[in-house]
């Protein structure tokens, strides 16, 4: 029988346990890189409203875009313990489906973490977005699949 590994070291917390932001102040700025994606599933009417800019709320995708767009550079006040970062590029994308929506949303920064936490909010606020703007015509729908499909540092 293999011996047992140790328990990981759980980055966000301290000694004693407590939370804490991961000090990242010795790590080198990269170029950092996120892509997520998500869906929003609803009915085949409810698209065919969205593709005809039909739905009560207005331009959908475009408001969505917009509020994928504030989310991700909003994260760090949003996630307790995500570090504020200067984002260098950021787009929302959506492919419309007969039944739903899939939501991409790619971050870039050069700096000293990651922004998959931003990717992934920019997706989840696009599909939060489009459900709201799309509720009063489809009580349906669901979002699923949030998921980071490509991290790359540089």
């Amino acid at each position: 029988m293999k011996p047992a590994s140790p328990a990981p070291t759980l980055s966000h917390l301290d000694s004693a346990g407590h939370a804490r932001m991961v000090d990242v102040s010795d790590k080198p700025d990269s170029l950092r890189r996120a892509v997520a994606e998500g869906r929003l599933t609803c009915s085949p009417a409810t698209i065919d409203l969205l593709r005809a800019q039909a739905l009560p709320k207005g331009d959908v995708l475009t408001v969505a875009k917009i509020a994928g767009l504030q989310a991700a550079k909003a994260t760090s006040t949003l996630i307790p313990l995500c570090h504020p970062l200067a984002l260098t590029g950021a787009e929302v994308e959506f492919s419309v489906e007969a039944d739903g929506i899939v939501i991409r949303a790619t971050v870039r920064t050069t700096d000293k973490t990651g922004v998959e936490m931003e990717a992934l909010t920019a997706v989840s606020v696009a599909a939060l977005t489009i459900y709201d703007m799309c509720k009063a015509v489809d009580k349906g729908m669901s979002i699923g699949g949030i998921r980071v499909v490509e991290k790359i540092k540089q």
